[in-house]
């Protein structure tokens, strides 16, 4: 698969089908996927080994962008700009990570290797390594093996490996700065580095280098993209809820709406009343750029008719603010003749901003939010107050007395309300992951053997704090309830100095939420060479190793500090998620035998076997072939198979208590099928039901089966094509059942929805549990043409993916569900029909320019809740969501000696990502899709490079 193009700087390339290649005398080399060293162009796999020369042509400067050129990447919720607002509650903790997710398959069946050994997943969840952490600037090259490789690696490669390698020596000193600048602002990204070294290996014996990089990315919230609104009911998108920064007045027992009030309208009793919707008002809007009417019939509240709502996905963060310092080294020394060694150093610290929306504050009867919080009526309130309660009263009772209670509207009694404090401030939490990796290491020949020997110890280690918008739970009780706090203010108007010194003293900033370390202890030894059998096609290769790792995990999520004394509102903590620290010892053995049975024709073969010492023994084979009946023609072909732990996460996490605030869930167990309709006595949508999610001690490890047929088709120099099928079938996959799942398959999982002695719904069960499995398969296609023109060199390489299938089954002996390619799904993968990239490059003297076609295949969109109900259909309502197509542009300039310049021009036409009306409660990005689209939209961006002999 074939990402960047860039003729004349060795472009991105499955390096074992450019036939242009052929004609080079090559060294062997160990590639990722095997560990039998043999030229480049030898391999049966299907590797895409991308040079430092096309990333920096393409103005790529971290690991996270890097992911998303690839068309092999999956659609998931893995990059910081999905991982924005509240969250979901199984993802929760999961605070400034960017995971590699091939083929789909998630981040967690990802392997990301740093010069072939692994480094520590991240430390707060332990489930996939952290992008942000690979020290980019010292990357040489990024190796990307399509394909399973338990047998090889171990139990977390069945999406593929991506292998970051860094240069095994430098001499010089090299600087390097950078920016990213938007066009329409925001979101501006920043970074500098410098590489040094000095020794030469060839004659001094010795090289030590090292280098530092900082990286900077700015926030970008929604308000800073107009096409970031969810104010489009007319195609099925509107905010689902009555808080507002103007307060919406709501209906509770001891308030001064004591019940229900008649619409002289007509339209039934309501319960949700903002005054500025009430006829004659200025109107919803009239309270903020953010606010509109609610839509009550999209949501089925009869009674929120004269309710206004927020557009709180747009008030979230669409990039989150990130800094990133990373340092690496490597000392290397050669001992003796053919043999060196090594030590290897890597320490990276990021910060970054998880930011959204401000607190919702509705008002109940009990808890935190009890009556002592509503709005008074006392001599600091009484303008307000009366102003509130005349407008509410001249509509629903207009011949009654002014200031009077009348009906069921009762004048001083404290109101209560459904309010977005925006003065509190958007909520933040602050995570600093810190990352390092050990590693020394030996490697030589022996005879016509070679051998690798490596020790290393790697570590993320990850703590979030509360940043603005949290508060201590009796401080800002206090503070709402004194009436220095006024939920119904306009824009333009502030609140008061004293409510917000309130405000200030009932800060929670800098509490600790919870911490996590990760870390991985690995001995390996592998031994490689010729076993002196000679078939028709060469020596028979051997290549043999062991490895003995120690997983480690432990997380604190126990109340500490003021946090363990004082209540903290709406605080995420992870009060049930205290894990001492659990570890696991895995000893692995593999063969890889390499057989030339003839000139056409070679096999590989490969076996594993890991020793768990929690889940016993596992063996897992690898079978390749190539065959090249003809100079220009090669068939190719794989299968493996695979087995995968659980997660300490998974296996230890604690419980967590969440709600689910969907509107599209009956109950089963009295509407057969679990759809709400209001006209159905029993199918009543359920209001905000608690949900648990947590790990299962029980949990067995996933089994999987890779295979891939491929052919390469290369007739001249100038032009190759390859084509690769694969299919990954997963089995007793882990996952924390969805909510589709739980009520469609209610009479397989009744177990999970617990319920109180009466038969009433209390929570529903979403701990982690091995289900059925999933079925996935594809085509990548890579095609190259190149020539000459006009005294420069040209390429043109069209790097595609296509998902044929993606289908999932509840339980193993269950069939497989419909073929969900081009459906859109919650939290997770999305799985896109086609994804391509279409490069055009030309290198003339010292100019090398590229202009690149990103294409991302629309999808069938999420059904409206109205329509799920089949209550109402937006009139302008389309299924489809949209293609996205973008261009990028890139030059190169090296006419200054020891100099290079690069700019590049991302997102040429500014594309706006294209409208989705995904429920915002479950996704993010509001109209858009965060996990396919970009919203910095076009951005300008200059890299300047200078190297020092």
């Amino acid at each position: 698969m074939l990402a960047l193009a860039v003729p004349g700087t060795a472009a991105a390339q499955s390096e074992d089908t450019d036939p242009a290649r052929t004609a080079r005398t090559l060294d062997s080399v160990t590639v990722t996927g095997s560990r039998i060293k043999r030229t480049d162009v030898e391999t049966a796999l299907p590797i895409t080994i991308i040079q430092k020369q096309e990333i920096e042509a393409q103005g790529i400067t971290s690991a996270e962008q890097l992911l998303q050129f690839l068309n092999i990447s999956g659609n998931g919720s893995d990059n910081l700009v999905a991982q924005v607002g509240v969250g979901s509650d199984e993802m929760r903790g999961n605070n400034g990570v960017s995971g590699a997710n091939l083929r789909g398959q998630g981040a967690d069946a990802t392997l990301v290797l740093l010069n072939g050994r692994r480094v520590a997943t991240h430390g707060l969840r332990g489930q996939a390594v952290d992008l942000n952490s690979i020290p980019f600037a010292a990357i040489d090259r990024v190796e990307v093996l399509r394909d399973g490789a338990s047998a090889v690696y171990g139990t977390d490669a069945i999406g593929g490996v991506i292998n970051f390698i860094t240069r095994s020596d430098y001499r010089g000193v090299t600087v390097n700065a950078g920016f990213d600048v938007t066009h329409d602002g925001g979101g501006d990204i920043y970074n500098a580095n410098i590489l040094g070294g000095v020794g030469d290996i060839s004659t001094d014996r010795w090289n030590v280098w090292g280098t530092l990089n900082w990286k900077k990315n700015e926030i970008l919230t929604g308000s800073d993209r107009d096409f970031a609104t969810t104010f489009q009911p007319n195609r099925g998108l509107s905010p689902d809820t009555r808080g507002t920064p103007f307060a919406t007045v709501t209906n509770s027992a001891g308030g001064i709406i004591t019940g229900s009030l008649p619409d002289p309208a007509g339209g039934g009793n309501q319960s949700f009343i903002n005054p500025l919707d009430l006829p004659g008002g200025p109107g919803c809007e009239a309270g903020g750029d953010l606010m509109g009417p609610y839509e009550h019939l999209m949501w089925g509240v009869a009674s929120a008719k004269y309710a206004c709502a927020w557009d709180y996905p747009a008030a979230r963060v669409m990039q989150q603010p990130l800094e990133s310092v990373q340092a690496m080294g490597r000392a290397t020394f050669g001992i003796g003749d053919g043999h060196l060694f090594y030590i290897e150093g890597m320490k990276s610290r990021v910060k970054s901003n998880r930011q959204f929306e401000s607190q919702q504050i509705t008002s109940g009867t009990t808890g935190s939010l009890n009556p002592s919080t509503w709005y008074p009526l006392n001599d600091i309130t009484r303008d307000t107050y009366n102003e509130v309660y005349e407008a509410i009263r001249g509509f629903f009772y207009p011949g009654s007395a002014a200031l009077s209670s009348v009906g069921n509207l009762v004048y001083g009694n404290r109101i209560p309300y459904r309010w977005r404090c925006e003065a509190c401030g958007p909520r933040e939490v602050l995570t600093t992951t810190t990352a390092w990796r050990l590693l020394a290491g030996m490697e030589g020949d022996i005879g016509s053997w070679n051998y690798d020997l490596g020790l290393s110890r790697a570590s993320s280690r990850g703590e979030s704090t509360l940043g603005n918008g949290y508060y201590f739970t009796t401080e800002f009780q206090r503070a709402l309830g004194s009436g220095h706090i006024n939920p119904f203010i306009m824009p333009g108007e502030q609140q008061s100095e004293q409510g917000m010194d309130l405000l200030r003293a009932a800060s929670a900033a800098g509490v600790k939420l919870y911490g996590g370390e990760s870390t991985v202890t690995t001995l390996d030894a592998s031994f490689a060479g010729g076993l002196g059998w000679t078939l028709w096609g060469g020596e028979v290769q051997l290549a043999t190793g062991i490895e003995l790792r120690r997983e480690e995990f432990g997380f604190a999520g126990k109340l500490e500090g003021e946090a363990a004394t004082r209540a903290i509102y709406q605080a995420p903590f992870d009060v049930n998620n205290d894990q001492p620290d659990v570890g696991r010892d895995i000893k692995a053995l593999y063969v890889e035998a390499y057989a030339p049975v003839h000139e056409t024709l070679e096999l590989t073969l490969a076996v594993r076997h890991d020793d768990y010492d929690t889940f016993g023994g596992t063996t897992n084979p690898k079978y390749s072939f190539k065959w090249q009946p003809f100079d220009a023609l090669a068939f190719r072909g794989a299968y493996s198979t695979g087995f995968k732990a659980p997660e300490f996460t998974k296996l230890y996490g604690g419980r967590l208590e969440g709600e689910y605030t969907g509107l599209d869930l009956a109950d089963p167990a009295l509407c057969p099928g679990g759809v709400p309709n209001s006209s159905v006595p029993g199918c009543e949508f359920i209001n905000r039901p608690g949900q648990v999610f947590g790990g299962n001690i029980n949990l067995q490890p996933e089994e999987s089966e890779q295979r891939s047929l491929g052919v390469v088709y290369a007739p001249t120099d100038t032009f190759n094509i390859s084509l690769d099928w694969w299919e990954i079938e997963r089995l007793n996959t882990i996952r924390a059942p969805d909510i589709n799942m739980l009520r469609d398959f209610y009479h397989l999982f009744a177990d999970r929805w617990i319920r109180n002695p009466d038969g009433s719904l209390d929570h529903l069960d979403r701990t982690f549990a091995n289900t059925g499995g999933t079925l996935t398969s594809g085509v990548e296609l890579d095609a190259n043409l190149r020539g000459e023109l006009g005294g420069g060199a040209w390429q043109v390489n069209l790097n595609g993916s296509y998902i044929d299938n993606f289908q999932q089954r509840v339980l193993l002996e269950m069939p497989y569900g419909d073929n969900e390619v081009g459906r859109y799904v919650r939290f997770f993968n999305l799985p896109l029909k086609w994804k391509h990239t279409l490069n055009f490059g030309y290198v003339k003297g010292h100019w090398a320019h590229t202009l690149t076609q990103v294409y991302r295949h629309g999808y069938k969109d999420e059904l409206p809740v109205s329509m799920v109900r089949g209550t109402w259909t937006p009139p302008d309502w389309n299924p489809d969501v949209d293609r996205y197509i973008t261009y990028n542009y890139g030059v190169t300039w090296t006419g200054l000696e020891s100099t290079k310049i690069t700019f590049v021009v991302r997102n040429l036409l500014n594309t706006d990502p294209p409208f989705t009306a995904h429920q915002n409660d479950f996704a993010s990005g509001a109209a858009w899709e965060a996990r396919i689209g970009d919203p910095r939209g076009r951005s300008y961006g200059l890299i300047v490079e200078h190297r020092f002999e």
